[in-house]
């Protein structure tokens, strides 16, 4: 039975998951599987992009079969000859003699090396820019050499902007039923996989993955189909940028990694109090145990931080096994642009710091630290300072925010931050049980552009927080000058945990989302796919795609000051009030001759900072 997905209406993905392999490539070790991706494009004529490993041969040719649809298949593209892509060209064309091998030289050279069949007078050789028109679609060749073997090259679909990108942009770990990296929380469950992926396949390569990003970047890209993992079609510029990182070798994360060899605990006592010290010094770590983590692991590490700690004990005269395959490993995957510390241990001769720095000390741009610690054995009370001094040594190697004391006298006049060009909006939401909500906030910003991303602030206690915080959807609405203040009222100062806002509203309608926006008192609608979300006190700062944007009317957005000269009433005068404080965001006042510091405005949740004295 077969198991194919739709990638757009003429392109299905005829791949495989295989979750029972140990060992990619017979080192990298995959818990979570990995598929084999191959893709046929049905056109005029039929193109079928890369194979398969044998081990998922059974599955990936029922999907063929399934997907040609009794049609004969044309083309067969190979842009890359490892096993995992290539092992079934041979059984492929005894099933489909009728198909035409197209690759490059060094391709149709391997063919031969592989395959003992004559495959190679069934090829039909192209070059750099050389294309292929299957009716619709129009196919463009682009080489990638050693992106990771130096036969490889890509595929641009200039009709449909598709990058077959052969093991570029690929990741471990099984589909699991989702094709598409927007279908799952791949910044949270696949990066970590994605990067161990590129920095062990192809992190030594880095000009050749600059180059391809570099071609990649004079075509305009929608969607990018890579022969492992998903496929990607919505926030391609935040992969390609970390591609762009990791080819430079630039440190993803500011912080420290401490890889540690120990064989009686010493040498990692040591390395623990190290973590201690840093972390004292507000400065991230992450550890690893090389006799037990993986390299595979410590490698995408050492490729994610800024500054790496080797520590390892004596052994045999030289460096203790695992680190010593570690730091080979490092050297040979091209490691740059890092700032390194030694820790080296003992008994009676130890040289395992020397002989480590003599393996990273030569990579380009590597920074090492003179404050080496040593120890013999054990590490010692009297040892402190030293550990002191390697901890101010990294310290003082990584630039941090928050070093500089505040100025003397300074004052902080909350009217200032009111200066600032801010808009108000309604922000509304729906619960899991499709209940409407809608509150008002300040904070809308666009982020980027490419892909479109803006950010909100919401406060806690709204009840549109929690909502856009289950859900992850929203919509905003730009507010116009001729918003009237009930308006603001009505979002602004009742509770969704109280009353039904929609309800008692009129003017209003649902997006593509599903949600409603304002179809009066706004001049456009933005709508939002939560991607990040950031805790920030009293509000929670949400990061989101776009995914709908329409302009409603020319009339000019309402900003704060706007909405203070011309829509908020003036504060209240007399009264029978003597003394008070009023809200400068809602008119809110309260009485009394002191408003306490951590008071809450019971309408607009604005605090204290927001008052002002009655005059």
């Amino acid at each position: 039975m077969y198991c194919t997905r739709k990638v757009t209406d003429d392109l299905t993905w005829v791949g495989a998951d295989d979750r029972r392999l140990a060992m990619f490539e017979g080192v990298y070790s995959v818990p979570d599987g990995v598929s084999y991706n191959s893709y046929l494009l049905a056109d005029e004529k039929t193109v079928l992009f890369d194979t398969v490993d044998k081990a998922v041969a059974k599955t990936f040719f029922e999907n063929l079969e399934h997907a040609l649809g009794g049609r004969k298949l044309d083309y067969l593209v190979v842009q890359h000859m490892e096993p995992d892509h290539s092992a079934t060209i041979d059984e492929l064309l005894l099933r489909h003699p009728e198909a035409t091998i197209i690759c490059n030289d060094k391709i149709k050279k391997m063919i031969g090396q592989f395959f003992s069949a004559d495959l190679e007078s069934k090829v039909r050789t192209i070059k750099e820019g050389d294309t292929l028109e299957t009716g619709r679609h129009t196919l463009t060749f682009v080489m990638a050499p050693m992106v990771h073997w130096p036969e490889v090259m890509v595929t641009y679909d200039s009709t449909d902007k598709i990058l077959f990108s052969a093991d570029a942009f690929g990741t471990f770990g099984a589909l699991n039923g989702a094709l598409f990296a927007d279908e799952v929380d791949f910044a949270r469950d696949f990066m970590d996989e994605a990067r161990r992926y590129y920095t062990n396949i192809v992190g030594k390569y880095g000009v050749q993955v600059q180059a391809l990003l570099k071609k990649a970047a004079a075509l305009d890209i929608e969607m990018i189909c890579p022969l492992h993992g998903f496929v990607w079609r919505s926030n391609l510029g935040d992969y390609i940028d970390k591609y762009a990182k990791w080819s430079a070798y630039e440190p993803e994360d500011t912080g420290v990694m401490i890889a540690y060899a120990s064989v009686y605990g010493n040498t990692e006592n040591a390395a623990n109090i190290l973590a201690c010290l840093l972390r004292d010094r507000g400065i991230k770590t992450v550890m690893f145990d090389v006799s037990v983590v993986p390299a595979s692991e410590i490698v995408a590490a050492s490729f994610r931080w800024s500054h790496l700690v080797f520590a390892s004990t004596t052994y045999n005269a030289g460096i203790f096994v695992t680190m010593d395959e570690l730091l080979r490993d490092l050297a040979s995957h091209n490691l740059q642009n890092r700032t390194v510390a030694f820790i080296q241990n003992g008994s009676w001769a130890p040289t395992s710091g020397k002989l480590m720095r003599e393996i990273i000390a030569p990579l380009k741009n590597m920074t090492v630290l003179d404050e080496t610690v040593n120890i013999s054995s054990s590490l010692k009370p009297g040892q402190g300072a030293d550990m002191e001094k390697l901890a101010d040594a990294v310290a003082a190697s990584i630039p941090r925010f928050g070093a500089a004391e505040n100025p003397k006298d300074a004052a902080v006049d909350i009217n200032a931050l009111f200066k600032l060009s801010y808009g108000l909006f309604v922000v509304s939401a729906q619960d899991e049980n499709g209940r409407d909500n809608g509150c008002i906030t300040n904070t809308v910003m666009q982020i980027t552009d490419a892909p479109n991303r803006i950010a909100i602030g919401v406060n806690k206690a709204n009840c549109t927080h929690d909502m856009i915080l289950k859900t992850g959807k929203f919509t905003v609405s730009v507010l116009t000058e001729d918003a009237p203040f009930k308006l603001f009222q009505h979002f602004g100062f009742k509770s969704g945990k109280d009353v039904d806002k929609f309800q008692e509203f009129k003017h209003m309608d649902r997006c593509a989302n599903g949600l409603y926006y304002l179809s009066k008192y706004s001049n456009a609608l933005i709508s939002g796919k939560v991607t990040a979300a950031q805790d920030c006190g009293t509000h929670t700062l949400f990061v989101a795609d776009v995914t709908e944007a329409c302009v409603l009317s020319d009339a000019p957005s309402v900003t704060y000051e706007y909405y203070f000269e011309h829509i908020k009433p003036k504060p209240p005068v007399g009264g029978g009030i003597k003394t008070g404080f009023v809200c400068k965001m809602c008119g809110y006042v309260y009485e009394g001759d002191t408003l306490p510091a951590d008071f809450i405005c019971p309408l607009c949740k604005h605090g204290a900072d927001a008052f002002e004295p009655l005059s």
